[in-house]
């Protein structure tokens, strides 16, 4: 696998919940990949939490912040990194993102309801409907992470080991294969 992905850096894109981190760490693991994750970079540089981020600048400002780290990412090598749910909103996110192999780790609603009706750390679902606000979120984002170059349904059930192991056995599916010289070709 290695020698297919030859240091290119992992994206996983997706919907809050959807399992980024974990399985970034996961594929990090089998792959002898660093991790990072763009939220707890963002949090380590500001020295504030993206809660505190949201209510003292706004999201507007968060997003700036999040498309300088995702910058100085793109510039590495041999990266898995968990990014947040809202990276695909801006356009010039994608021209980091392309850098590497887009992964869009897709959870039904469902899933994401259940995983995150206790979590009080997310700016963008405070004081809402849970469920409507992940919809509407889903809604808005699901034409930008169709863009990503590996498209994985999450399955009701399955183990971040698993869909780990999904990830890797798609890669080869979207990667060219390494071409011989057209003069080998003769």
């Amino acid at each position: 696998m290695n020698q297919l992905l030859k240091g290119v850096n992992l994206y996983l894109v997706g919907m809050m919940g959807a399992g980024k981190t974990t399985v970034g760490r996961l594929l990090a693991k089998e792959l002898g990949y660093r991790f990072f994750d763009t939220d707890t970079l963002i949090e380590q540089s500001q020295k504030k939490s993206i809660n505190e981020i949201f209510a003292e600048t706004g999201e507007s400002t968060f997003r700036d912040i999040e498309t300088a780290v995702l910058a100085e990412l793109s510039s590495c090598v041999r990266l898995a990194i968990a990014t947040g749910g809202g990276i695909v909103l801006q356009r010039k996110n994608w021209s980091y993102l392309r850098h590497g192999l887009v992964v869009w780790l897709d959870a039904p609603v469902e899933v994401l309801y259940s995983r995150l009706q206790n979590d009080a750390t997310r700016p963008l679902l405070r004081e809402t409907d849970l469920k409507v606000k992940l919809q509407s979120l889903l809604e808005q984002r699901q034409a930008l992470y169709a863009q990503a170059d590996l498209h994985l349904t999450l399955q009701p059930g399955e183990t971040p080991e698993q869909i780990t192991a999904r990830v890797i056995a798609e890669i080869p599916t979207v990667l060219c294969p390494e071409r011989r010289p057209v003069t080998e070709l003769n």
